[in-house]
This record gives structure tokens, C-alpha cells and sequence, in this order.
């Protein structure tokens, strides 16, 4: 690991990444600690350290800690996230945003204005009405409290687009995707005080030390099938065509088009989480009946939670998988170049054929996802552990350290170097 490490040093353009990258995120942990002006942070504790296992433990989560310090940085990223699932829904939808998504690079840049546009949106609703609640919490706020509520609106509707700016700066200079990396960032920050917090029930005996062992069993599992899961591949056998060019030959060989089984990655549970948080933050502070009704069977940890959080996981797996993978293009490319699936006729029967086989693929990495991110939920909220040890946190902290670590020995091997694993590349399995 050391030599693989000198190795990333050899490369100046790697190095250089990695090292903005780096800093970007130490920026993102810096702003976490800077709280937002007006709030009483002790009273603040107090009050967060009653609903750590409910919606703001959630919240907590995926901010790195932002959200019980009520930092600038408290709405983290979310909005974004949420702003970027309507904008993909709306595009299926909106004739102007479709005919937009099929522009090319200029149709996705004003794609990506819009998202912004509506990230700051979002910002704001959520901020006022976070705001709005801690207003009504006696001894939180010292300031008046239209002057609060304004003023923490601002702060962390700025708060989110400076880590939106963090994000897309890491995503084009630095390496990985900067969106995942920050929520990895404040997941990973999380888990030291969650398993001091595990081993203070241990001391005090709240929880058994065979309990313990049992947790940590637990976790080692589920890292070990997501490991086992997201290098895994349907490969589809692919033939080319001979074709006389002159007096040369081209073409002929055999190849595969690699499916994976999760080909989704860790989105559907972000954006899941992200669907849930939103309509239960504004309704937390809401004072009508039937909203906390709906809120309190929306809590994490209850059966409907859990039952919709699926739901929403299966949806945006069939639903991110038919934005970036079209069996339609994949099929007229291999048509255009002579290839085509043994057994199946080129064209639209082939387009068919990989649409039945990604759909079948897709269910059974909807499936995967979903028991990763809610069983080791379930166990852990029986067993009295901190709500860090969830299978949501951990299939997005080894999802992403899987992406950035297969970007990362992609630039190695472009230039010759093995990168972290001596045995080679990362190879995927067939499925």
C-alpha cells in the first residue's frame, strides 16, 4: 500500500488531484464547525441529543455533524440532490427538457443551471422552515426571531451552494464525484464518535460485549457483500464482424458488453434519503395535526420508513439505470460497427434483448441495495447501537471508496503503474 502510494506521488496530474481534492474536503470539515449566528449551540445539543435517532439523526448523518451544530453547512448537500432528482424526473415529462437532455454538452449545461437555480429554492424552503421550528424552541435562539429567520435562511441556502461549488470543483479538477465524496466525507467523520459512543454502552453496560462482537460481525459482512456485489458483471458475449478495408482486414474478434449488477451505484439510496428528508423537515415544524401524524409514521425506524424507503430505492434504481444506460444507442452502435450478440439479430431484437437482461439485472441490484441499506438498520436500532452503523451509511462509504479508488488506478494504469492492488487491476466478476 505504501508503494502504491509513492506511486500516485510519480504522477504529477494524479498528485495534483488528489491533493485538491484533499484540501476541498478539509475545507468542507472546517465550514461543518462554523456555526450559524443567532443560535445557542449548548442548549442546542441539548435539544438535538432528544431526537438524535429520529429525522435530525438522519439529517446528522449525511452533514458530517452539520446539522447538530446547526453550522452554515447544516442543510449539506440535500438540496442539491433533491433539486437535481426533480430536474431528471421533470426532463422525462417536459417536452422543453427533453428536447434540452438531447442537446449534447450546451443542453446540459442549462440543465445544470436550472438545478441550481432550484438547489437555492429548495435552500431557502428548508432553511426557513428549520429556522422557523428552532424559533419556537424556547432558550435556542438569542436574537429577534423574524431577524433569525431571515438570517439563518440566507446563511445556509449560501452554506449549500458554496458545497454545491465544493462538489462540481472536485468532480472536474480533483478525482471522484464531489457530490458522493462530501457525503462520504461527513459519514466517515461520524463513524469514530459513533463507535466511541458503542463502547461507552459497553462500559456502562447498556449493551453486551457479545452484542458488540455481533455488530461488528455484522459490518464486516455487509462491507464484504457490497465488495462482492459491486464488482460483479453480466457480460454479454459481443462478436464483430470482418470487414475488408483496402487490403486489410478489420474486425473479427470476440468481446463482452459488461452489465453490472448494481448499475445504479449508491444514488437510489441518496436520492431516497434525500425524498424523505425533505417533506419531513418542513413538516417537524408545522403545527397541524394530520402533518405530524404523517411525520411521526415517517420517522426512521418505523415499519412505513422503512416500506417507503425501499420503495424509493427499487423506483430510482429502474429510474437512474434508464437515464445513463439506453439499450437503444448501445444496440445502433454495435450495429453501426459490425457487431453483434450470437443468436440475437442486430438492431431493435438486440435492443430488446439487453433491455429484458438489464431490467432482470436491475431488479436483483434494486433487491441488493435495498436489504443492505435497511437490515443492518433494523439490527442496529434493536441492539441500541448509534444509527451510524446503518447499511445506508456504510454501501455509500465503500461505494464511493470503490469509484474513487477504480478512477484513481485508471490513471495509474493509463501510464503504467499497477495502483493499490499488487495483484493488478480491479477486475469485475462475471455475474
Amino acid at each position: 500500500m505504501i508503494g502504491s502510494f509513492q506511486n500516485i506521488a510519480k504522477i504529477p496530474e494524479l498528485k495534483r488531484r488528489v491533493i485538491f481534492t484533499l484540501l476541498m474536503l478539509l475545507v468542507y470539515r472546517v465550514g461543518v464547525r462554523v456555526p450559524t449566528p443567532g443560535i445557542n449551540a449548548e442548549a442546542l445539543k441539548d435539544l438535538f441529543a432528544q431526537y438524535a435517532q429520529t429525522l435530525f439523526g438522519v439529517i446528522d448523518m449525511f452533514t458530517g455533524g452539520a446539522m447538530e451544530n446547526f453550522s452554515v453547512f447544516a442543510l449539506g448537500i440535500m438540496p442539491y440532490i433533491s433539486a437535481s432528482i426533480i430536474l431528471q424526473l421533470l426532463t422525462v415529462v417536459v417536452p422543453h427538457l427533453e428536447r434540452l437532455s438531447k442537446e449534447g454538452e450546451a443542453g446540459r449545461k442549462k440543465i445544470t443551471q436550472y438545478t441550481r437555480y432550484s438547489t437555492i429554492g429548495l435552500a431557502l424552503i428548508q432553511g426557513m422552515g428549520i429556522s422557523i421550528g428552532l424559533v419556537k424552541s424556547p432558550g435556542l435562539v438569542y436574537m429577534p426571531p423574524m431577524q433569525f429567520v431571515f438570517l439563518a435562511m440566507i446563511t445556509l441556502a449560501a452554506g449549500t451552494a458554496f458545497l454545491m461549488w465544493l462538489g462540481e470543483q472536485i468532480t472536474e479538477r480533483g478525482i471522484g464525484n464531489g457530490i458522493s465524496l462530501i457525503i462520504f466525507a461527513g459519514i466517515v467523520a461520524r463513524m469514530p464518535e459513533a463507535l466511541g459512543s458503542t463502547i461507552q454502552l459497553v462500559k456502562t453496560g447498556d449493551m453486551g460485549f457479545l452484542v458488540l462482537l455481533l455488530l461488528m460481525v455484522i459490518m464486516v459482512g455487509v462491507i464484504a457483500v457490497i465488495v462482492f456485489v459491486e464488482r460483479g458483471q453480466r457480460r454479454i458475449p459481443v462478436q464483430y464482424a470482418k470487414r475488408v478495408v483496402g487490403r486489410r482486414i478489420y474486425g473479427g474478434q470476440s468481446t463482452h458488453l459488461p452489465l453490472k449488477v448494481n448499475t445504479a451505484g449508491v444514488i437510489p439510496p441518496i436520492f431516497a434519503s434525500s425524498l424523505i428528508i425533505f417533506p419531513a423537515t418542513i413538516g417537524q415544524f408545522l403545527d397541524v395535526p394530520v402533518v405530524k401524524q404523517i411525520t411521526d409514521l415517517l420517522r426512521p425506524g418505523t415499519g412505513l420508513h422503512e416500506l417507503v424507503y425501499v420503495a424509493l430505492i427499487v423506483f430510482f434504481c429502474y429510474f437512474y439505470t434508464a437515464v445513463t444506460f439506453n439499450p437503444v444507442d448501445v444496440a445502433d452502435n454495435m450495429k453501426k460497427y459490425g457487431g453483434y450478440i450470437p443468436g440475437i439479430r442486430p438492431g431493435k431484437k438486440t435492443a430488446e434483448y439487453i433491455d429484458r437482461v438489464l431490467t432482470r439485472l436491475t431488479f436483483g441490484g434494486a433487491v441488493y441495495v435495498s436489504l443492505v441499506c435497511v437490515l443492518p438498520t433494523i439490527l442496529a436500532a434493536k441492539f441500541n447501537a448509534p444509527f451510524y452503523f446503518g447499511g445506508t451509511s456504510l454501501l455509500i462509504v465503500v461505494g464511493v471508496a470503490l469509484d474513487t479508488l477504480t478512477q484513481i488506478e485508471t490513471h495509474m494504469i493509463q501510464r503504467h503503474y499497477e495502483g493499490f492492488i499488487r495483484t493488478g487491476r480491479i477486475k469485475g466478476r462475471r455475474g
